[in-house]
This record gives C-alpha cells, sequence and structure tokens, in this order.
C-alpha cells in the first residue's frame, strides 16, 4: 500500500527502548512524524557504556570491541589497531547485492537499531545513538542492497548502514542515489567514528529483517482483509447460503465468529441469491474458518515480530554489570511465526482457487461454462483459470520451511541460522500472488453477477463497481492480461482499504496492523 507524503509537521515518536507497533513503523517509515531518544533511556546507553569501557581498561578481551569477530574471535587488537580494526569492521561487511530495500523500510531498521540500544543492554556510546537519529533527521538513507543475511544477525545489510556512517557506500539524499560522503556532505553531517563496540553494534543485529518483516506482515494482512471482500462477492454470485457465517458465532473460535459476522453483515443491503441446495461446497461455506486462521496467524507472527522492537539481539551484551556473550542474534521466534503465517496464506490462496473453479464450472444458478454468456462465441473465461491455478501453486511453493537447514560457516563458530531475510522475501512473494488471484476472483464474480442480472450492494456492490471501472463484461474473446493487472492494482490501493474500513471495520486487526489512514 502507498504512504502518504511526508510531512514532520507531528509530534515526534520518543523512543525508549519499548516495542513499536505497526502505526509507528508506518509513520516512521514514511517519515510523517520526527524522533528523539528518551532521556532516561539515554542515561541507560550511557551507564551500559561505562561497563564497557571499564572491561576495557580492565584489558578484559570483549568480543568485536578488542577482538575480532567470527572465526577470529581469538585475536586481539593493540589500542593502536583499533581505529583501522572498527573502520573496517563494517566496511567489510557492506557486501550485500541485488535490488535495495525501499527508503521506508531502511529508515524503520534504522529506528529499530536505535530503540533497541536504547534498552541499555547494548554497550554503544550514546554518540552513535546520536548519530543514527541525526542520519533519519536529515533523511539521509543508506541504500541497502537486500541479498545479504543468513538471519543471525543481518550482518551483510546491516553493515551497508554502518558504512554509510562512516562516509562508506551509497546513500539516497533529496531523492538522488550518492556515494555516501557526497550525501553526508550535502546534508550537513560529517563521517562518523566508530568507537570500539559501536561498529559491532551497527552490524551484529536483525534490524533490517525485522523491519522488512514488519512491512510484509502488514501488507498479508491488507491483501487477506481485500480477499475476504473479494471472496464474499464471489459467495453472492454464487448464491451462497449465509446460515454458516451465523453458525460460526455458536461453534466457532472468536476470530471466526468475527469474521463470520462480517461476512453476514455485509452481505446484506441488496437482493442475495439463493442457489444452496442442503449445502454449499467447503469453500464457501468454512471461509469464516479459513480467513479466521490466517489472520490468526498473521497476527501471531505480528505480536512476534513487535515484541523483538524492544529487545536488544545484540551480541554481547551488558547485564548486572558485566558484558556477557549472547545468543540473542538468532531470531527464530519471528522467523518460525513467518512461516506459519505464509502456511496460513497458502489456505487462503486454496480457498480462493477453489471457488474460481467453482465460477468457471458454471452450473451453480445455471451460470454456464467458462462463464460465456448466452448467445456468445467464445471461449470465456476457461484458459484464465489456469493462471489462478498457477498463482496458488506460487503461493503454496513458499510454504516450505527453511529455517531449520543446516549450515555451519567462520570454522564452526557460526552454526545457527534462521534466514529471516529469505522468509520475508517469499512472504513478499506470497503477497504479491495473493493480490493477482484476488483480481482474478473479482474479475470471474463480477461477469458471473452480470450473467445473472445481480445487482449486488454493501461490500459485494464496492467490488463490483470497482472491477467494473477497469474490466467490462465479457461478450467476446479479448486480451486479458491488463484488465487483470489494472484490477489487481485498484484492489491493492491505499483508496480501496480505506473505502473498506470505513465502511465496516474489523476494529481489532485495522488497528493492529494499521490498515487504515495513519496520521
Amino acid at each position: 500500500m502507498n504512504q502518504q507524503a511526508p510531512t514532520l509537521h507531528a509530534a515526534p515518536i520518543t523512543l525508549d527502548g519499548k516495542p513499536l507497533s505497526f502505526a509507528d513503523m508506518v509513520r516512521i517509515g514514511s517519515r510523517r512524524v520526527p524522533l528523539a531518544a528518551d532521556e532516561g533511556a539515554m542515561r541507560r546507553v550511557a551507564e551500559a557504556r561505562k561497563v564497557v569501557e571499564q572491561t576495557i581498561a580492565n584489558h578484559q578481551p570483549v568480543y568485536g570491541s578488542t577482538t575480532g569477530v567470527g572465526a577470529m574471535k581469538d585475536v586481539e587488537w593493540t589500542d593502536d589497531q583499533l581505529d583501522a580494526f572498527n573502520m573496517g569492521l563494517v566496511r567489510a561487511h557492506h557486501f550485500g547485492t541485488g535490488e535495495a530495500f525501499s527508503s521506508e523500510t531502511v529508515r524503520v531498521a534504522m529506528a529499530i537499531r536505535v530503540n533497541m540500544a536504547l534498552t541499555g543492554r547494548v554497550g554503544c556510546t550514546t554518540d552513535l545513538v546520536e548519530a543514527y537519529l541525526s542520519l533519519l533527521s536529515a533523511d539521509v538513507v543508506p541504500v541497502v542492497r537486500r541479498t545479504g543475511s543468513i538471519g543471525c544477525a543481518d550482518i551483510g545489510l546491516m553493515g551497508q548502514i554502518g558504512a554509510v556512517l562512516t562516509g562508506a557506500g551509497e546513500a539516497m539524499f533529496d531523492s538522488r542515489r550518492l556515494p555516501a560522503g557526497d550525501a553526508l556532505a550535502a546534508a550537513g553531517l560529517k563521517p562518523f567514528r566508530l568507537a570500539p563496540r559501536d561498529s559491532l553494534a551497527s552490524i551484529s543485529t536483525n534490524a533490517v529483517g525485522y523491519a522488512a518483516a514488519a512491512n510484509a506482515i502488514r501488507e498479508a494482512a491488507g491483501t487477506v482483509r481485500v480477499m475476504l471482500a473479494t471472496g464474499l462477492t464471489t459467495a453472492g454470485a454464487l448464491g451462497a447460503s449465509r446460515d454458516p457465517w451465523k453458525a460460526v458465532a455458536h461453534v466457532g473460535t472468536e476470530r471466526e465468529a468475527g469474521v463470520g459476522a462480517w461476512l453476514y453483515f455485509n452481505a446484506m443491503g441488496w437482493d442475495w441469491p439463493d442457489a444452496t441446495h442442503i449445502q454449499d461446497p467447503l469453500s464457501l461455506r468454512m471461509m469464516s474458518q479459513v480467513f479466521a486462521t490466517g489472520f490468526e496467524t498473521l497476527v501471531a507472527a505480528g505480536k512476534i515480530l513487535l515484541a523483538a522492537t524492544g529487545r536488544t539481539d545484540d551480541n554481547p551484551v551488558v547485564a548486572g554489570g558485566q558484558v556477557l556473550t549472547s545468543g540473542g542474534s538468532l531470531p527464530l521466534d519471528v522467523t518460525v511465526f513467518l512461516q506459519t503465517a505464509q502456511l496460513g496464506l497458502a489456505h487462503i490462496a486454496r480457498n480462493s482457487f477453489n471457488r474460481c473453479v467453482l465460477l468457471g464450472n458454471g452450473g451453480r444458478r445455471g451460470l454456464p461454462v467458462n462463464l460465456v454468456p448466452p448467445g456468445a462465441i467464445a471461449t470465456g473465461f476457461g484458459p484464465i483459470i489456469k493462471l489462478a491455478g498457477e498463482l496458488f501453486a506460487r503461493v503454496l511453493t513458499m510454504t516450505n520451511a527453511i529455517s531449520p537447514m543446516s549450515m555451519v560457516v567462520a570454522g564452526g563458530i557460526e552454526d545457527e541460522a534462521a534466514f529471516l531475510p529469505l522468509v520475508v522475501e517469499r512472504l513478499e512473494r506470497q503477497v504479491l500472488a495473493l493480490r493477482r488471484l484476488a483480481a482474478l476472483e473479482g474479475i470471474l464474480a463480477a461477469q458471473a453477477m452480470d450473467i445473472s442480472g445481480d445487482a449486488p450492494g454493501n461490500v459485494p456492490g464496492i467490488i463490483y463497481a470497482l472491477v467494473r471501472r477497469h474490466a467490462d463484461t465479457y461478450w467476446q474473446d479479448r486480451p486479458l492480461s491488463a484488465e487483470v493487472e489494472a484490477v489487481e492494482q485498484a484492489l491493492a490501493s491505499d483508496g480501496l482499504m480505506n473505502e473498506l474500513i470505513s465502511h465496516s471495520t474489523i476494529m481489532e486487526l485495522d488497528e493492529f496492523f494499521a490498515l487504515g489512514p495513519v496520521a
């Protein structure tokens, strides 16, 4: 969903180490609000820094500060080598490749990095926190190429941010992609000197993965929200019984009852056809169960993700007056719940595909095969059902869990990974396929309604009108590619989401995922 233009006129968001919300991240990513660090939280950062400095002064090795990292953990640096090591550490981890993340995602990642530091467990300097906030304030956004993390700290992703602090790499500034030094100079900033611990703190966190996951979860929730509407439109076109949506209030889960109530309420207000003989196919009868489960998996993943934005995943950490080695850099909880959500989306895809097949097969309400109007000489929508099947297969193939895959690097020191950025990428691909599948279902349902002479109202009327703005009733064979894409784009727009929410909100879901307008 598109974001509004940045304003920065709203009251600032004060970061204090507590979990962020989806609405917070939308505001940060779209640069609608300035950011500030809580004074009490900054004192925690300073106190933790004292512990690190005292540990170093006592000649105790501190991983990644006075020693190398990974397989070089036993290499200790002398005082006169530390500047070169810390400068080189972030630059050595600028190895991401490929397409870049959006500026919105990178802004959120930097804010998450700051927020984690404000827990007082990292041991970085307060200057590092302020350096990140200065980048955000000036809107110098590091270019972060997507491929470069196995999901146990986004070292190859965060390294691209840390390098920009030092004047290396690339950054977006004033809508231009510039060498980092030029971007800093244009914004009136100077390269930052990384102190011991600051360098590792700039790379050894999953902040980019978390920011990308937050956006993907929110986009998935919005897409499922739209597919609930297109599914209801199909149910109307096929004359499905509304009884199961009432029954679920008595026999289903709380989420199922809520979805059933939404379906039943938004089926009212027009002459709903009744073509049911005893009971409907399961893809109609069990819409409440399928969509509720999909939403539930996204909510669970969302809650786990938000909690992660309010704790540090660094190694080492400062706790109890000590610098302690930590295993917190493995984002396994977020990754596993995200993969569960991917399975939920596959069930929603199958549900939609099955309804597309029902529409194309004809029979219910006397609909013709391939939805060819009576008297027309056409092949109709039969061929395009294959596209629906291909899209379902795309969603399904993204559900195989990849987080348990074995990988051993750095001489056996690093032998656990979660592959979070790759899991996020697979979720994004699922969302793209689901959006196209929703467009197909909407087009097929509108065709069926025209053949039957329906005049839909309520949410089905909203979907029908949107489809007909971009695709005419099918009377003779014609290319459909551009029409499908146009309907897909319209269904994914902020305009439709805002219309659906203003028409009939699903309060707890719309608010939790910040699906409507965000001030």
